[in-house]
């Protein structure tokens, strides 16, 4: 008798968000890319400590360390940029844990804004989580939510500050 389970640990789970910034598409990068080891703990608010491995530039192959407390606990793990076009789009992946973060941008001529989308993906969870699923899935997509929130909000809110540096 084979056993059959009503997961499947072969697809990732993701969770993607997006939303309008009524910013110049350069500006809404230069937040989240250019300046991005500053701002990233400004909108991830998980993250408690994070090193560039590389320097303070931003290119395809720079590597960071992260430290992120998750439900009371610490987690440790190094990342780097995989993807990395100006005003387009900024990625990285885990290499010590399997996710992958995604920030996607869009210009939108006639309203002269910028449209974000974040996505995550977990690439894979242990065996003693994957009954939990769909528990994860749920707060991935509202963590995702709430990052394209948490970079909203910043951008609009301290447009009289410059939000480039720390």
């Amino acid at each position: 008798m084979q056993i059959k389970f009503s997961f499947d640990s072969s697809k990732p789970i993701a969770g993607e968000a997006s939303i309008e910034i009524d910013k110049p598409i350069n500006d809404v990068f230069a937040y989240i890319g250019e300046h991005f080891y500053d701002n990233y703990p400004k909108w991830a608010l998980e993250v408690v400590e994070l090193e560039p491995l590389d320097g303070n530039k931003v290119f395809v192959g720079a590597k960071a360390k992260q430290v992120r407390e998750d439900n009371g606990s610490k987690v440790e793990s190094v990342f780097e940029i995989t993807d990395y076009q100006p005003a387009m789009k900024l990625i990285f992946k885990g290499l010590t844990e399997p996710y992958t973060h995604s920030y996607l941008l869009e210009s939108s001529q006639e309203k002269q804004c910028t449209r974000l989308t974040f996505r995550f993906e977990l690439a894979e969870i242990d065996v003693f989580m994957r009954p939990f699923q769909k528990l994860i899935r749920s707060a991935i997509e509202d963590g995702a939510e709430n990052t394209v929130e948490n970079i909203k909000k910043l951008l609009i809110t301290d447009r009289n500050q410059n939000l480039t540096a720390s």
